[in-house]
C-alpha cells in the first residue's frame, strides 16, 4: 500500500481506537444489545464496521460507514453471509415490532437520503439476506475522518438503523415473574416485573428523537439543568398499558411523550388513570396564579 494510503488508514484506525468505547456506548444505549466495532481497511476506502457482538459479523446485520467525497459518509446496512437463523427470527417479528422498526428508520432526517433496495421506505420488510439500506450523511463542519463526524453519523444514522434491527430480532429480555410465595421482609432483594413496552430502550430512543429532550409538561431540558449528568428524561405512555382491555397495535409515534422525573411522578399521582400532560400543565399554571 502506498505511504499516503497507509497513513490515512492508520489515521482512521487511531480515530477508531479512541472512539470505539464512545461509539459502542451510543449504540448500546439505543439498541439494548452489545455492539462490536471494527475497521474496514480496503485498498481505496477505509471506514468503520459495526455489528451485534452476540451474533458476530457474519451471522446478523452489519452497518458500515465509509468516507464519501470530502464532506460525507456513506452508510450501508446489510446482512452477513451466514444470517439464516437471524433472518428467521426477524420474519417472526410481530406487527408492533415491525411498526417500531419502521418508525426508527423514519426518524432519520430526510437529508440523510435513506433508501432501502427494491422496497418502499415506509413499508419495508426484511425478507431475506438481500436486504440492504443505504444513507448519505453530509457533514457541514467536519471532515468525514474526524472523531466528531464519525460519532455524529453513528448517532444520527447507525443507532436508529441498528435499533430497528434489534427490535426485529428481539433483543429485549423480560424478567420472570416473582413467585407468590416470596417472603415480604424489608431490605431483601427482589426482582421487579416490568412490561416489555415500558422498558424497551428503543421506545426511549424513538421518543426522544421525535419529541426532543424537553419535558412535555414543564418544558425543562435536563441537559440544561444537570449538564453531562442530565440524560434523565423519561418516557411516558399516554394510554397506560395496564388499563388496556385487550391488546391493540402499538403506535410508537403518538403513544409516548418525554417527561422529566418530577412530572412523570406527578402525572401518576392520579390513579388508576394518570393525569394527561395537559392536565398537569394546567394544575401547575393554576398553582402559579
Amino acid at each position: 500500500m502506498p505511504t499516503s494510503k497507509r497513513l490515512k488508514s492508520q489515521g482512521i484506525g487511531d480515530v477508531l481506537a479512541r472512539q470505539r468505547e464512545l461509539i459502542a456506548r451510543e449504540l448500546l444505549e439505543g439498541t439494548g444489545a452489545g455492539i462490536a466495532v471494527g475497521l474496514v481497511a480496503g485498498e481505496l476506502r477505509q471506514g468503520i464496521r459495526i455489528w451485534f457482538s452476540e451474533l458476530g459479523e457474519k451471522h446478523g446485520p452489519v452497518a458500515e460507514i465509509l468516507p464519501h467525497g470530502l464532506k460525507s459518509h456513506s452508510v450501508r446496512l446489510f446482512f452477513g453471509s451466514f444470517s439464516g437463523s437471524t433472518l428467521s427470527k426477524i420474519r417472526m417479528a410481530g406487527e408492533e415490532e415491525t411498526a417500531l422498526a419502521r418508525a426508527l428508520f423514519r426518524s432519520i432526517s430526510p437529508d440523510r437520503k435513506v433508501e432501502i433496495r427494491g422496497q418502499d421506505p415506509l413499508s419495508w420488510l426484511v425478507l431475506d439476506g438481500g436486504f440492504e439500506a443505504t444513507a448519505l450523511y453530509r457533514h457541514d463542519r467536519h471532515k468525514p475522518d474526524t472523531e466528531e463526524a464519525i460519532v455524529a453519523t453513528c448517532r444520527e444514522v447507525i443507532v436508529p438503523m441498528m435499533a430497528a434491527m434489534a427490535e426485529l430480532i428481539g433483543y429485549d429480555p423480560v424478567n420472570d415473574p416473582v413467585p407468590d410465595t416470596a417472603p415480604e421482609f424489608e431490605g431483601m432483594l427482589s426482582r421487579v416485573v416490568v412490561n416489555r413496552r415500558e422498558r424497551n430502550l428503543r421506545n426511549r430512543l424513538l421518543c426522544i428523537r421525535l419529541h426532543g429532550h424537553r419535558c412535555a409538561v414543564c418544558r425543562a431540558d435536563p441537559h440544561d439543568v444537570y449538564g453531562d449528568a442530565g440524560s434523565i428524561i423519561e418516557v411516558h405512555h399516554l394510554e397506560p398499558l395496564g388499563l388496556l382491555s385487550s391488546p391493540r397495535p402499538y403506535d410508537p409515534v403518538s403513544d409516548l411523550v418525554p417527561l422529566c422525573p418530577c412530572c412523570h411522578r406527578a402525572v401518576h399521582t392520579k390513579r388508576p388513570v394518570p393525569h394527561t400532560p395537559e392536565e398537569l400543565a394546567e394544575i401547575m399554571r393554576r398553582k402559579d396564579g
